[in-house]
């Protein structure tokens, strides 16, 4: 599967009509973890999310099959050589996902991560600091990692400001203080934006590795996005159910 998630066949576009776009990006990282592929742990959450209902126009963008990319399968969110870098001539794999976000201009942005080195069996949410939104994007993530809480045995560890995870050395443009490059609104144009890190690869290995535990992760997430839409004035739109 390359670039854009595209929708089942077997639903028509028309079924779409009027519905806000959501886009996933799942970890493309490969070098996170011994023994173990956040990238395709991520990607299939993400997928199980996108299967489930209601179903919006979704999307999902991830650079873990791209070539002539640099930074496609490795790197991390919050390191400028990781992400804004250009190198011979490559622009990173975060920075080709955020451009093919914008382009599909989404009302959300849900990013989907597994954490490090936390000790910890948890969910935890990030969104940016200094946000003029910042209220929703609390909002959506604190619905998120609620019911992700609620559909296994992760401990809900709350949201978090981008700026306070201390291994950054990429930063806002807006405010200079320390962020994530893929939910900075200088970046992403989506009004919403998230990052959630689910599970520790440790601490959660077993329960990453599940895939029904997955897909409960995914319907999860789905359930927490079609909490925010229905609450949102700007989400108060047809799904496909």
């Amino acid at each position: 599967m390359r670039g854009l998630f595209l929708l089942p066949l077997f639903l028509a576009p028309a079924a779409f009509a009027g519905t806000p776009v959501v886009v996933f990006q799942p970890s493309h990282q490969t070098d996170t973890g011994e023994d173990f592929n956040e990238a395709e742990v991520c990607g299939d959450i993400v997928d199980q999310a996108m299967l489930a209902r209601p179903r919006y126009r979704e999307r999902k963008v991830w650079s873990y099959r791209e070539e002539g990319l640099h930074s496609a399968r490795r790197g991390s969110n919050t390191m400028v050589a990781h992400t804004t870098a250009v190198i011979d001539g490559k622009i990173s794999g975060y920075a080709w996902e955020l451009r093919r976000s914008n382009a599909l201009k989404p009302l959300v942005f849900i990013s989907v991560h597994n954490n490090g080195g936390t000790g910890r069996h948890a969910v935890w949410g990030y969104i940016h600091d200094g946000d003029a939104r910042e209220a929703g994007n609390r909002r959506l993530s604190n619905l998120l990692i609620e019911e992700i809480a609620l559909a296994t045995d992760l401990e809900n560890r709350g949201t978090h400001l981008d700026s306070s995870a201390g291994r950054n050395d990429y930063r806002c443009a807006a405010t200079g203080r320390l962020a994530f490059y893929s939910i900075d609104e200088n970046v992403n144009s989506a009004p919403y934006r998230v990052i959630l890190e689910i599970g520790d690869m440790e601490k959660s290995r077993a329960l990453l590795s599940d895939p029904a535990a997955r897909r409960a992760m995914g319907a999860a997430i789905k359930r927490g996005l079609s909490r925010f839409l229905t609450e949102t004035v700007e989400g108060k739109v047809r799904a496909s159910r």
